[in-house]
């Protein structure tokens, strides 16, 4: 007689807590009525020593080989359920998952639960169906056959006789459609049926959604130039040979969205799916009605945190569903639950732009997990921009991990527009009154003449609010109004939403707010309000242009103005439409929008970054100044850029000026070079907060000197600690430690080091940001 082997499975279970102890997640026993249990299943499980219920996601499946030396078969606690109403995460999402959270430095439960939306765990907007079909005669279910000779009430045999008209490709249909062909008032005719056997009913469950009216980009569609062909053809012939990692650099209005269009109508047409994130939520409408234009006939999910939380959880559905589709969103649409084995192209437009970097935990770049994701799922990718990141340009052209390609020339009928950097001392001079003001002769005239034309113009400064300086006057009483809770000034803003001026100051930092004072605190001298901000500018644009504003024909386009999606939707709307001349907005208008008609830009102050205590500021600088360049001439109407600076002779705005990106990046690499800068080298910050001074900088201190003793510090830069540029935010004090390696594996070993020994432990006090963008 030969014994029988009971092998209890397990499963790792990374619980939404915040618990960096088991990277690798919770082990729990896998109970046998849940045999079935697959890996990415959403399950409950029992925590801690109350047993509490929380949620928790499979990652990791097997036997005797999840248990390690600390755990005690006998003390595993089992899994108490599966959710059964969602579908499993694809593999390739888990694995995904299990990389950031090693990566970034994050716990695993807290990555997970940032992957998948609060929408879809919650079931939002899912409602339960019942769909019928006829009985086959044979089936031992059906007690009254309906080919037997007997006696149904009329309306009950009108059921069956439509059901029978239907193709079997049709079945089952839904208990609702079917009441209404037949002209029934209730379902009580089809409910007898299925109760006598007759019908089979089958339960099903939906997720509905409200959706607003939208609208198509019905362009035509163009011929290729012989530049897009290169790109087009050369990118095309990797498609169906795994990963492969691409840079498109096209100066703006080359076409790179026609390049992106007809690789994708190439994936689809091959039966895979397409992946296409964009930065702003406000590019996402636009970028779709283009896409719903061309691909009219392919299925299509849109995901960001604009849309509610039953369209949210519906367009999951929809990208859950086997089958080729395109799923685009801004950051957070790279974790689209596409099933394993399907995706066979991810685009990342603008790649540069800041957005795709999470600012909370797990703190990843979208774009560098599209390329992880791509990797993993066997795909392309392609990263496409007019000023690429110095990352992305850096692996193309020194690392050689990406391949470049270039569309150097704007597309048949688009003008390169004239940019023209404009001293704004000189004209402030040129002013005869005293006023401050904040648009200068020239990009006045400008915009006159747009006007006069029939033109549409876009006006950029990338500050919001009114003013963002409140002082005294006096020079030797120094005061200036700062933040109660931070280290920073606070900014005015000007509330008209009640009829009257409402005029308060707000910490852009914190959120707090408070009265702006009329007085000096100190010294009772009259309190002085300047600096600038778009509301101020709107404020001034209404004074140069009554009749634009008497026809509600000036948008301002920022975080204030904008309270969700359908806010930029509808502002965008307009301007495609022409019913809005002009849009002053911050940097969500600088970048993706295409509009013919707008023959102006216009950038206020293009200094407002160019002296942050940041290495990226001349970065960032040259690609907003490039980017809103490039909004214009994209019609055979001239278009022109008038740059505003204090700054002329600053490189990065000549530059940009010039749209010459590679000279830039040469120069700037040169830079990073000399001081062992990202991309050169690979950065991680860890920023300690805490409510006091002293002990930030005593846990700052101990900390520094823990990772300084670790053996793998070898060949590894620390730096610090040191005050944050911005030393307090929300009453915390915030101390800094940069480290930096040559390379991301060795950056990463060190940091599991690190990790594994506990000096490394995000969480309240501690953040951990790998590959940061910004070091304020």
């Amino acid at each position: 007689m030969t014994d029988s082997v009971d092998t209890t499975r397990y499963a790792r279970v990374a619980v939404e807590r915040g618990i960096d102890r088991y990277p690798d997640g919770l082990t729990y026993r896998v109970p046998n009525e849940l045999c079935d249990i697959r890996l990415g299943d959403f399950v409950s499980v029992p925590l801690g020593r109350g047993d509490a219920e929380v949620h928790g996601v499979v990652v990791g499946l097997g036997s005797d080989e999840l248990l390690d030396s600390r755990l005690m078969p006998a003390r595993i606690k089992a899994i108490s359920s599966i959710d059964r109403t969602s579908d499993p995460m694809p593999s390739t999402v888990v694995r995904l998952a299990q990389w950031i959270s090693s990566y970034y430095c994050a716990p695993i439960g807290v990555t997970i639960a940032g992957i998948t939306p609060s929408a879809v765990r919650k079931g939002v907007g899912r409602i339960k169906r019942i769909a019928v079909e006829l009985v086959p005669e044979q089936d031992p279910a059906c007690t009254e056959s309906p080919s037997k000779q007997i006696r149904l009430h009329p309306k009950r045999q009108a059921v069956l006789d439509a059901l029978a008209r239907h193709l079997p490709s049709d079945l089952p249909i839904d208990i609702e459609a079917l009441q209404t062909e037949c002209g029934l008032a209730t379902r009580a005719p089809i409910l007898a049926l299925i109760k006598s056997g007759h019908l089979r009913a089958t339960h099903r469950t939906s997720v509905q959604a409200k959706w607003g009216a939208s609208s198509m980009d019905e362009r035509r569609i163009p011929e290729p130039t012989l530049d897009q062909m290169t790109v087009i053809e050369s990118i095309s012939r990797a498609l169906d040979r795994g990963f492969s990692q691409h840079l498109l650099f096209g100066v703006t209005g080359s076409g790179k969205t026609e390049v992106y269009l007809r690789l994708a109508t190439q994936v689809l047409a091959a039966g895979r799916s397409v992946l296409y994130l964009v930065p702003e939520i406000s590019l996402t409408p636009q970028t779709a009605g283009r896409i719903v234009g061309r691909l009219p006939r392919e299925r299509m999910a849109i995901l960001h945190s604009g849309l509610t939380a039953a369209q949210r959880h519906e367009q999951w559905i929809v990208a859950t569903r086997p089958g080729a589709k395109i799923v685009i969103g801004a950051r957070s649409a790279i974790f689209a639950p596409i099933p394993d084995g399907e995706l066979g192209l991810i685009i990342v437009d603008e790649e540069h732009d800041q957005s795709y970097k999470q600012d909370q935990s797990p703190r990843y770049h979208g774009r560098d997990v599209a390329i992880r994701r791509a990797q993993l799922s066997s795909c392309p990718v392609i990263l496409g921009s007019a000023t690429p990141s110095l990352e992305s340009w850096w692996n193309a052209t020194t690392r050689g991990v990406s391949q470049l390609h270039q569309l150097p020339h704007r597309a048949p009928g688009l003008l390169t527009p004239r940019v023209e950097v404009v001293d704004f001392r000189r004209e402030t001079a040129l002013r005869r009154d005293r006023r401050v003001h904040l648009v200068g002769p020239t990009l006045e005239f400008a915009l006159r003449q747009c006007f006069a034309a029939g033109g549409q113009a876009i006006v950029l400064l990338n500050r919001r609010g009114y003013a963002n300086w409140i002082a005294c006057p006096d020079q030797e009483c120094g005061w200036m109004m700062q933040c109660a809770h931070c280290e920073i000034g606070m900014v005015v803003h000007h509330d008209r939403s009640g009829g009257a001026l409402l005029r308060f100051a707000r910490c852009h930092h914190c959120q707090a707010e408070q009265k702006v004072p009329t007085r000096c605190p100190r010294c009772a001298k009259s309190a002085t309000i300047f600096g600038l901000g778009t509301q101020r500018v709107e404020e001034e644009l209404a004074r140069l242009f009554p009749d634009l504003v008497s026809r509600n024909q000036i948008a301002r386009v920022d975080s204030d103005s904008m309270s969700d999606a359908s806010d930029f939707h509808e502002i965008l709307g307009r301007f495609g439409r022409g019913e809005c001349r002009m849009l002053l907005g911050t940097q969500m208008i600088a970048k993706g929008l295409d509009f013919p008609n707008v023959q102006v830009v216009g950038v206020i102050s293009a200094d407002t970054a160019l002296n942050l205590p940041d290495f990226r500021a001349s970065e960032r600088t040259f690609q907003l100044v490039a980017q809103v360049s490039g909004r214009c001439g994209r019609s055979q109407i001239p278009g022109r850029a008038i740059i505003q600076t204090f700054q002329p002779d600053a490189e990065p705005i000549l530059a940009a000026a010039r749209q010459d990106y590679p000279e830039f990046a040469r120069q700037e690499l040169e830079v990073r070079k000399r001081f062992g800068l990202p991309p050169v080298h690979r950065m991680a910050r860890v920023v300690i907060r805490h409510e006091t001074r002293e002990e930030a900088e005593r846990i700052a201190t101990t900390v520094c000197r823990a990772l300084a003793a670790l053996p793998e510090a070898s060949g590894v830069i620390i730096r610090g600690p040191a005050p944050c540029p911005i030393a307090r935010i929300a009453d915390r004090w915030r101390i800094q430690i940069e480290v930096l390696a040559e390379s991301p594996a060795r950056l990463q070993q060190f940091l599991a080091a690190a990790r594994s020994r506990a000096i490394l432990s995000p969480g309240e006090v501690m953040a951990i940001d790998v590959d940061p963008v910004a070091l304020l």
